[in-house]
């Protein structure tokens, strides 16, 4: 791990795993603090599986969330309180180690003079430079001038943000554009059901964030801190502003294993993972494999989610290795799920009820997973049945496949962009603000009734891209996006229902129905899954190249 002193008080770290705090340990360490907040990035254990490691280590450890660039004061005076309070040496920590230097560089203003806080810093390879204005000014962060301005930024740098910046460049290559992201890795993030699988490793669906970033696009590794539309300005973290002439807002979704009491300390253990994180889908397959008897569970949370077939392509996936290994008939799943239906669009329901009846699956409608006590291997649910009193069971598991709940960012939840459920308000067709005119939203983020998927992002950049192009030149939305989503069901290994929709749940096919009838599992839609869609992501659609998902006409521009 990579270990940064300061000063005599505090060293600091990027991200901890379970597997550091023995090197931790054996530093002679004696307490942790946590500054990063749990479910900012896919691939990041909880304070609470740290803290479950320290404590047999006989290390102290305390939870100090911070959110990206949004440093209080009440912040910098618990970090000055614990730094007095625990046992050293001491160990801080978040994403990079940034922000935990920054609470040390704002709590020590008071005693050191500035030129010595970021020379302690540098020398530690932190460049305060940027919370100078703060340590000197009492955090105040002026936003009538901006440390740097583009025509076009971007927020979030995942699928849809690099997918835009990329259509953006290929339209009109001479503008401007920064893309925002603290991130050092892109993952392919529809691949890791395969991970669970068992078919893809989970290397394949990961790559340096740097050779995604198109050419000529500046990359701003930061993180947001928030947002002030009415001065056409992003601040970010460490109290830098970035102007913009369009802002474009997407950066995903939060996964919010803390709403369920007792998971995070128990996943990756006890028989309890989950696929939509980069660092458990192995755990998965694992799991899978060794399985010979007993009761496996998978869940889904009420929506909005990511992919809404996920939870349950984990399971046909599971249920095939089970039914291919023979062991299919010892193994009881069941399948939690907080909605009243399988899948929402009802024409893709009839292929996919023929894999639980093959699989020998349980179907638990309007069952909202509240509760894990892994050790004791038992979930809690809530089961709110329509005209009955809600209730909670308790269910035993031998394996439990979780979905997490899933809500806006923080920071999006707290600006003037979102809506009154904190999601980016946005027109459903141009996926322009309802309210900002400079202002666009693609992807998890916002809230267009589609379905949070990647193949909708990659219909929705071209339309913002060809909408932002018109709004230069002068001109109205040119384009509109038709709520295209798609969503492979992995039935079994080898075959796929292709699930493609748009609005309304509304049939939208890509292939003529001879050719490939999504409604049916097939080999041809396993082999577009497996073999095809991950080359058309990396070197198509993070390209700016719109294979098949060229930007429909706005029916009222063309009338």
């Amino acid at each position: 791990m990579e270990l940064r002193e300061i000063s005599s008080k505090i060293t600091v770290s990027p991200q901890v795993t379970k597997k550091d705090v023995a090197e931790i340990k054996a530093k002679g360490f004696r307490a942790i603090i946590c500054n990063r907040p749990d479910g900012e990035g896919a691939d990041q254990p909880s304070f609470e599986e740290i803290d479950a490691v320290a404590k047999l280590a006989g290390i102290e450890a305390r939870y100090l969330p911070v959110q990206s660039g949004m440093v209080t004061d009440e912040d910098v005076a618990a970090f000055r309180d614990a730094l007095e309070e625990s046992p050293r040496p001491l160990l801080a920590y978040c994403r990079s180690g940034t922000r935990s230097a920054t609470l040390w560089s704002l709590s020590e203003a008071q005693t050191r003079p500035m030129s010595e806080i970021l020379t302690a810093t540098k020398a530690a390879g932190f460049d305060m430079s940027g919370v100078a204005r703060r340590i000197a000014n009492g955090g105040r962060t002026p936003t009538d001038t901006g440390d740097a301005k583009f025509d076009v930024v971007i927020v979030g740098a995942g699928a849809a943000g690099i997918s835009v910046a990329a259509s953006l460049k290929a339209r009109k290559s001479n503008l401007s554009i920064a893309v925002i992201d603290p991130a050092d890795i892109h993952y392919y993030q529809p691949g890791w059901t395969m991970v669970g699988g068992g078919i893809f490793s989970a290397s394949q669906t990961a790559k340096t964030m740097g050779s995604l970033i198109p050419r000529d696009v500046t990359w701003i590794k930061a993180a947001v801190a928030a947002f002030e539309p009415q001065n056409n300005a992003v601040i970010l973290d460490g109290c830098r502003v970035v102007k913009y002439g369009r802002l474009v807002v997407c950066p995903g979704l939060k996964l919010d294993w803390g709403q369920v009491e007792g998971l995070e300390e128990t996943l990756g253990r006890n028989g309890v993972t989950s696929n939509y994180r980069y660092d458990l889908a192995p755990y998965t397959w694992q799991l899978v494999q060794e399985m010979t008897r007993g009761r496996a569970v998978f869940t889904q949370p009420p929506m909005p989610i990511k992919c809404a077939g996920a939870p349950q392509k984990a399971m046909y996936l599971s249920g095939d290795a089970w039914f291919r290994r023979g062991v299919g008939k010892d193994i009881d799943i069941q399948f939690m799920n907080a909605g009243g239906v399988l899948f929402g669009v009802k024409d893709y329901v009839p292929a996919l009820m023929k894999y639980v009846e093959k699989y020998n699956a349980t179907l638990n409608f309007f069952h909202t997973l509240i509760a894990v006590d892994g050790p004791a291997k038992t979930a809690t649910f809530k089961l709110s049945q329509p005209g009955s009193d809600s209730r909670e069971i308790n269910v035993e598991f031998d394996m439990l496949h979780v979905c997490p709940p899933q809500v806006a960012p923080d920071f999006i939840r707290v600006s003037p962009l979102a809506d009154a459920a904190g999601w980016v308000d946005v027109d459903q067709a141009t996926l322009r603000h309802a309210q900002f005119d400079n202002i666009w939203s693609l992807g998890d983020v916002m809230n267009a009734p589609n379905a949070k998927t990647a193949a909708a992002a990659r219909k929705q950049a071209p339309t913002v891209a060809e909408n932002i192009v018109a709004d230069i030149a002068g001109g109205s939305a040119v384009a509109q996006y038709d709520g295209y989503g798609s969503c492979p069901l992995t039935v079994e290994r080898g075959k796929i229902v292709l699930a493609e929709f748009g609005y309304g749940g509304v049939l939208n096919p890509s292939f003529p129905r001879w050719l490939l009838d999504g409604t049916k599992p097939t080999r041809a839609a396993w082999f577009l899954k497996e073999k095809m869609l991950p080359p058309i992501y990396w070197q198509a659609m993070l390209k700016g190249k719109e294979w098949m998902a060229k930007p429909e006409n706005l029916k009222a521009a063309a009338e």
